[in-house]
């Protein structure tokens, strides 16, 4: 895909979430306002945004290609491409809920295996990160970056299933050597380290899909940061076992004697 369908797809995909955020921002930490008097749940009621918003977006972005594919978390699939869109319509449905402000719209394009676009927006704060591959990444129109911090200046996200004893080992590995931080959402997360302000995240076993990581993974490495996933030096954003962080932190968990993930 050229720079210009990019720029092009870019200039499309802002003004669509952007426009889905208003909506949202409407109900943000106020659903119940949307659900007195029809019997529906919370539940139900942020369930019908997430769809709405998904089914916007879909037609919004649809507007760059007909030829280009479509992947939500609500509907699945609506049609295949070598070229296609993946949208999580609101990542944090539980902090949208009571009001709290990690939630985001995100937004990749896929083309060939590879994330060539990355969205996120914070609806809440009308801030929107986003990244072409190769051209840098940007918070509105401010060219961000990732911090220089090393792994024990740290403030690290480790999204894992702790019940697994091996994986339990590694997080507590990474918990002796950083600092540990959850806010169980993955947009936020990586804007802010795309911003400098957190740095790192690494996925073990983690309950996220595509559309919660792949955004984030280009933001990320066109901020200055790395991606890749454990044991690798590639990144392949179906393979949800990452790392992906400032280059110092990176090095020091994949690499020498004390590395917590080494290279295979």
């Amino acid at each position: 895909m050229t720079e210009k369908n990019l720029e092009h797809a870019l200039q499309i995909t802002r003004q669509a979430v952007a426009e889905a955020g208003q909506e949202l921002k409407r109900y943000y930490g106020n659903v119940e306002a949307i659900s007195k008097g029809d019997g529906n749940s919370i539940g139900g009621i942020v369930t019908e945004l997430d769809r709405k918003t998904e089914q916007f977006l879909a037609k919004e972005l649809g507007k760059f290609s007909a030829d280009v594919g479509f992947r939500g978390e609500e509907f699945g699939v609506q049609n295949h491409a070598d070229t296609t869109w993946l949208v999580d319509p609101i990542d944090g449905t539980a902090h949208f809920v009571r009001g709290i402000p990690f939630c985001t719209t995100m937004v990749a394009l896929i083309e060939n295996g590879e994330v060539v676009l990355s969205v996120i927006h914070d609806f809440v704060n009308d801030d929107t990160y986003w990244a072409i591959r190769g051209g840098g990444a940007y918070c509105n129109d401010k060219r961000i970056s990732v911090s220089q911090r090393s792994l024990k200046q740290s403030l690290i996200s480790f999204e894992t299933k702790l019940e697994k004893p091996e994986n339990y080992e590694k997080y507590l590995a990474v918990r002796r050597e950083a600092g540990i931080i959850a806010t169980i959402n993955c947009g936020f997360e990586f804007a802010m380290i795309a911003s400098g302000k957190l740095d790192g995240r690494i996925g073990l076993e983690p309950y996220g899909m595509d559309w919660d990581f792949a955004p984030g993974s280009l933001l990320v490495s066109e901020a200055g940061g790395v991606a890749t996933n454990i044991g690798k030096d590639t990144y392949d954003y179906q393979n949800h076992d990452f790392i992906i962080a400032n280059a110092a932190v990176h090095k020091e968990l994949t690499e020498g004697d004390n590395a917590i993930f080494p290279k295979v």
